[in-house]
């Protein structure tokens, strides 16, 4: 169900959040979570082509992330990476997605927040 600017919503799992101020897509993990049932605002929305995409990247980086590999082997994984990125523009908009940014009563504000991690407050 799609909130509008405004909803009262919460959480319906623990989200953690990452180095670019997303919840667990891109970026590095921080050692910050955000707990479920805790409510806030809604304060936009966008609708995401791709997310499917964004979503096995994440999946791939979570992975990979803080092992040190050799040269060739650095370089293997970022042709996979590369053609994880390529596929999902092939079919982009297919799986596209609202995410909201949220403004939480603790004070944070999160974006890429997607629609089945809230609930109506």
């Amino acid at each position: 169900m799609p909130y509008e600017t405004g909803a009262k919503v919460k959480l319906t799992r623990d989200v953690q959040v990452t180095a670019n101020d997303t919840p667990g897509r891109v970026g590095f993990a921080g050692p910050l979570w955000l707990a479920e049932g805790l409510q806030g605002v809604v304060t936009g929305s966008a609708t995401e082509a791709g997310s499917m995409t964004q979503q096995a990247l994440a999946e791939f980086e979570q992975q990979v992330r803080g092992v040190r590999f050799d040269g060739f082997t650095a370089g293997v994984i970022d042709n996979l990476r590369q053609q994880i990125i390529q596929h999902g523009g092939l079919g982009a908009g297919v799986g596209a997605q609202i995410r909201y940014k949220v403004r939480f009563d603790n004070g944070f504000v999160l974006g890429g927040l997607e629609e089945g991690w809230l609930t109506q407050a």
